[in-house]
């Protein structure tokens, strides 16, 4: 799995660190998703996929 960000398009909505904390994270100054991991372990598959279907700005791209 390979995960993208695309900073524009994030709102800082947060569903992302919520659904997905050990992969991503807000910059404290402006909300805006931080990818912590950008090839997760396995066990991350489902929260990472969760997490980009519940961006609301479909800020969050999940290959593999």
């Amino acid at each position: 799995m390979r995960i993208t960000i695309d900073e524009e398009k994030c709102c800082g909505a947060g569903q992302c660190v919520l659904v997905a904390p050990e992969v991503f994270d807000q910059r404290d100054s402006d909300g805006v998703v931080v990818l912590l991991d950008a090839a997760p372990p396995v066990e991350q598959t489902d929260n990472v996929r969760n997490a980009a279907a519940m961006c609301p700005a479909a800020a969050i791209d999940v290959q593999g």
